[in-house]
């Protein structure tokens, strides 16, 4: 696994000594349904900028206890939001391919991302 993470670190993949960040920047969301958005921006991957659109579902919100320094701080108001889409990686200059001992290729170009998100409402 530390080979194979420390490869996906290196230039051939996402180059993380010199670009250290992935960015997802934009506030363009379409209301897909009750529950349902897909929400586009500008996806930086390698210094490379393109749309992508996520599509999201609200998962609802619910309290739940905080403790904080050993101290009940009371409830806190948390929400869940799963996010899908995928991306081709050629479109963002990740193009590393190598062929397999019997043939086919190592990597795919279609990039699937899935995100599993808990926000958590700050008392203001």
């Amino acid at each position: 696994m530390k080979e194979r993470d420390d490869h996906l670190r290196s230039a051939d993949f996402l180059d993380v000594e010199n670009h250290p960040q992935i960015t997802f920047q934009g506030n363009q969301v379409e209301v897909k349904g009750e529950h349902d958005f897909a929400v586009t921006a500008d996806l930086t991957i390698r210094g490379v900028t393109r749309k992508a659109t996520l599509d999201v579902r609200y998962l609802g919100q619910w309290e739940t206890p905080w403790w904080e320094g050993g101290v009940n701080k009371g409830p806190k108001t948390r929400a869940g939001f799963v996010a899908t889409t995928k991306i081709n990686r050629q479109d963002f200059q990740v193009s590393w391919q190598d062929t397999m001992d019997r043939g086919g290729i190592v990597v795919g170009n279609e990039i699937a991302i899935a995100l599993d998100v808990e926000g958590i409402l700050e008392d203001s």
